[in-house]
């Protein structure tokens, strides 16, 4: 497929022609100039609070004085003065010592447990489940339902049935010509010549400086070193360490004895009599032999089925296989074909490119053509003025 385009021929070069603009005038800022003569850093704070000598404060606890005392100390308390130790004697038991002495005839009295439940002989519940046994009926079965008697059938007219087609292939033989082989007929021809202009880089003669304004205005500036501060070297005291408390001086050590546990004396008497462990509960109720009552099972109805299970189905008995004939492709061969003619490779954009003239920056000359030098400003930056060409009226 091809594009084309429509060509317009535009007035704006025509209707509007360049004017002479006057640049609006820019303020320029004053250079700062320091004053001469020191800055006075005092302050109020500076004139009314002057600094004062301070000294540490001096401590108003009294000294501790140490006195070592080398003689025993032979006191007696009030408590231990006031609070004497009395002997107390224990006291005798007044209570008559009995003997038990177990009855030899058998207790008769019966509870009111054993009158009132009277042990009865535990009978399985009889089961209302309907018995599973399947009873057969002697009448015949009469198939008959509502929709049988009331359907009324009908007689239904012969449909029509359409003949069907039998396929005839034409005599003619089958045009396989697109518009993608009509006009795209494969044939190697010449590449397309790019009309784009050639690069040219612009290189200058002079060597390229590397200063900077900043370089130039922020110089690397001499920083001392930090100052380390000395730490002053540690000089053990002379002499040696005294290891003395008022704890290790004052204390004196007695010896004192353990004290004896006052356990009290047990009066407990040994009995030769074997222990009767027997109850009412335990001769009335003795245990009994009790077993579980088993699963009821019934026995099976229907019968299981005998012989060798022949596995054919319906599926595999009225299934006919059919041979599997393949469909022809119609698909054309994919061959090149070939053409003497040769390729018209001619483009809009090879006809209708014209190539344009590479500008040069200004700034890459020390003096640009066709500007001229008005000022340069405080920080060094240059200002070039573009010549515009008179134009004579009509």
């Amino acid at each position: 497929m091809r594009s084309w385009c429509l060509c317009q021929i535009c007035t704006c070069g025509s209707d509007y022609r360049p004017y002479e603009i006057v640049k609006q005038p820019r303020h320029m800022p004053e250079e700062y100039k320091p004053k001469e003569g020191k800055i006075d850093l005092g302050t109020t704070y500076k004139r009314d609070f002057n600094s004062y000598k301070v000294q540490p404060v001096v401590i108003v606890r009294p000294v501790e004085r140490q006195q070592v005392k080398k003689g025993k100390l032979d006191t007696v308390p009030t408590y231990k003065d006031d609070y004497r130790s009395w002997e107390i004697q224990k006291c005798e038991l007044c209570k008559p010592e009995q003997v038990y002495h177990p009855p030899a005839v058998k207790f008769g009295n019966s509870t009111t447990f054993q009158d009132d439940y009277v042990p009865q002989e535990i009978k399985p519940r009889q089961s209302f489940k309907p018995c599973p046994v399947v009873k057969c009926s002697t009448i015949p079965f009469n198939g008959d339902t509502s929709h049988r008697l009331d359907y009324a059938p009908y007689q239904l007219e012969v449909k029509f049935a359409r003949p069907k087609e039998v396929y005839k292939p034409t005599d003619q033989p089958f045009e396989d010509l697109t518009t993608h082989r009509n006009d795209f007929q494969g044939l190697t021809g010449e590449t397309a010549k790019i009309c784009r202009p050639s690069y040219t880089r612009v290189t200058q003669n002079a060597q390229f400086k590397g200063s900077t304004e900043f370089r130039e205005s922020f110089q690397p500036w001499e920083i001392p070193p930090p100052e380390v501060k000395k730490v002053p070297e540690y000089v053990p005291p002379t002499g040696s360490m005294q290891l003395n408390s008022t704890s290790h001086l004052d204390y004196v050590p007695y010896q004192a004895s353990r004290v004896v546990a006052i356990r009290p004396v047990s009066h407990r008497t040994k009995n030769s009599i074997p222990f009767q462990g027997k109850s009412t509960m335990k001769e009335d109720f003795p245990a009994w032999e009790s077993c579980r009552q088993g699963l009821i099972k019934h026995q099976q109805q229907i019968p299981n089925p005998s012989g060798k299970f022949d596995g054919l189905s319906t599926f595999r008995s009225h299934f006919v296989p059919h041979e599997l004939i393949p469909t022809e492709s119609c698909k054309p061969l994919k061959a090149a074909l070939k053409s003497s003619v040769p390729l018209d490779d001619v483009t809009m954009y090879s006809i209708e490119y014209t190539p344009k003239k590479q500008e040069i920056c200004p700034a890459s000359y020390p003096s640009p053509p066709g500007y001229i030098f008005e000022n340069t400003n405080s920080q060094g930056h240059k200002f070039f003025r573009k010549i515009i060409p008179t134009v004579k009226a009509f």
